[in-house]
Formats: structure tokens, sequence, C-alpha cells
């Protein structure tokens, strides 16, 4: 029987460190968890203080730069060889986290070429680098699974891309934020096609959707904060995962929201 396990990436700040802890309180201590942190900003020891000391143990974390394409395939590589073979192992649920608001330009005269190019390697090319290396892990039509769901994991291998509501092309009423709306516009045409290629490959056993956290109160959004009624991160992995968790195979390929709603393309 193949043994499931969670990728949470990046792991270290905002909802994406608030998931993790989420997760080690909802899932069973047997299901190991691999979570990354960047080496130029953090390191084991500095993500491991903020978790429970019991947890440690079913941790794997691992150094990763979401912007080299070789970071991923070499901790891709460790991955299959010696941390989770996928002879014995399929990953459960991945949730992608990158992500920056570099420039948020209120007119194309504001557009800077750099600060684009950067929104898109992280909004962008970094999901997608994670998907071209680590959807191997997911399970197979031949994957042996458990009978029944594990307590906490979704019923099917769920790849969850974080997103955001001004990525939807119809939606766009106000205008302005060019190269971050463009990203993650282009996200959400990712996801679509890694579902198309999930169903034809995998076919029940996973799929793949993005995911739209609201305003929440990080370093993201720091610019924002004043005045603005915000979700806290514990608040935002809490409603992610129940959103997560509630999904069903025909919400597959499709953008939702913290309420449960479809985020229009």
């Amino acid at each position: 029987m193949s043994t499931p396990w969670i990728f949470i990436c990046p792991s270290t700040r905002g909802i994406s460190n608030a998931l993790l802890r989420h997760l080690i309180k909802t899932t069973p201590p047997q299901v190991p968890i691999l979570c990354t942190y960047r080496p130029s900003t953090s390191s084991p020891s500095a993500l491991l203080s903020s978790l429970p000391s019991e947890a440690h143990a079913r941790l794997r974390v691992e150094p990763l730069d979401l912007l080299s394409e070789s970071s991923i395939s070499s901790l891709s590589s460790g991955v299959a060889s010696s941390i989770f073979p996928a002879k014995t192992h399929h990953l459960a649920l991945a949730l992608t986290l990158p992500g920056a608001l570099v420039n948020a330009e209120r007119a194309s005269s504001q557009i800077d070429y750099d600060a684009a190019l950067e929104t898109f390697k992280l909004n962008s090319l970094a999901p997608m680098m994670l998907i071209k290396h680590f959807s191997r892990f997911l399970p197979s039509k031949t994957t042996e699974l458990p009978a029944e769901p594990v307590r906490g994991l979704p019923g099917r291998a769920t790849w969850v891309c974080t997103s955001a509501r001004v990525g939807s092309v119809s939606d766009n009423k106000l205008g302005g934020w060019y190269s971050y709306r463009a990203s993650k516009a282009a996200l959400n045409s990712v996801v679509k096609t890694f579902d198309i290629e999930l169903e034809r490959a995998r076919g029940k056993n996973a799929m793949a959707v993005g995911y739209h956290p609201g305003t929440v109160k990080t370093d993201l959004s720091r610019e924002f904060w004043q005045g603005r009624d915000m979700f806290s991160p514990e608040e935002a992995a809490e409603k992610m995962y129940n959103v997560v968790m509630g999904l069903e195979a025909g919400q597959r390929g499709r953008c939702w929201d913290w309420k449960g709603e479809e985020v229009l393309p």
C-alpha cells in the first residue's frame, strides 16, 4: 500500500507557514510533510522553531530556490531517490504557494520591465517548474491507494496553486496592476492545462486547482493594510484547507476562492 505525503512550498512565512502548522494539527503524524525554505533568507532551524517540537520527526525540511530550475530539479531527484520513492509513496496534497507583488502599477506608464519579469518568474514560472519536476510523484491510475481516505487528506490527490481574483479577466473592473494581474491569469491557464494532463494520465486519482485566499495580512499586502478588513494568515490557512478538502471531482481545473465559490477566468 502506497504511503501518502504532503508537499508545501514555500513554508516559512505568512499563509504558507500557517498552512504548515494547520496541517500538522489536522493530519495524522504518520503522514510525512516535505516543507521548503529559501536558503538565502531562512534556515531549517528558523523554520522548525516556528513549529511544535513533537512534529519535527514527521517533517523533511529542504532548501529550495524557486527562481532556480536546477534547485527545483535537484530536490525532486532527492525526493525520488531517497526521501519518498514512488514505489512506496505518493504525493497526496501539494500546496504550491510562491508569489509576489513586485510593482502595483496604476498606469501602463509605470510598467517596469525587470519588475514585471520578476513578477512572472515568481507567480507563473516558479509554479510551472514545480509542476514539471514534482507532478511525477502524484499517484498514477495503478497506484495502490488506501481503501479509505486518510484523515485530513483529500479524497483524491490534489495539486493547489495559489492564484488571485485579480487574475480573472472577466472580473477586471478596476484596471491597474498589469504585471501581477497578467502573471496570475497565466497561472490560471497553467492550472487548467495541467489538470487536463492529469485527468488523461492519472484519471480520478489526481487533480489540480487554483485558489484565491482573499486579502491576507502578510508582507505581500503590507502596502494595503490601512483601512482594510483582512484575514490573518491563520484564518486564511484554515479557510483554504476547508475549501480544498471539500472539492469534488467536477470542480477540478478551476480556481476557487475562500468562500468555495468559483473565480471565473
